[in-house]
């Protein structure tokens, strides 16, 4: 059974970090944006390996950044965190 929205539109991808970890939806469409939600009380980034996306989300806030057009798949890391990795696969 299809999932809807409130607006009956595909739902936003979303990267949800909480205790210092990332939760990344299991793949995204090339050029997707994605919402990026920070439940942490500490700044994090979302810093693609490869230089193709970077952004900071503060404490308790959230940000959006644009998949890449290429499929293929992206390892990121937290600047602040060292312990922090994900990997956003687009396809």
């Amino acid at each position: 059974m299809p999932s809807t929205s409130a607006s009956g539109a595909a739902a936003t991808p979303v990267i949800s970090i909480a205790d210092f970890a990332y939760k990344v939806p299991a793949s995204v469409a090339p050029g997707a944006k994605i919402t990026i939600k920070n439940g942490d009380s500490e700044a994090h980034t979302v810093t693609s390996k490869d230089g193709g996306f970077d952004v900071k989300i503060d404490p308790g806030s959230s940000a959006t950044i644009t998949a890449p057009m290429k499929a293929g798949t992206y390892k990121f890391v937290c600047t602040f965190h060292g312990n922090m990795s994900g990997t956003l696969v687009v396809q």
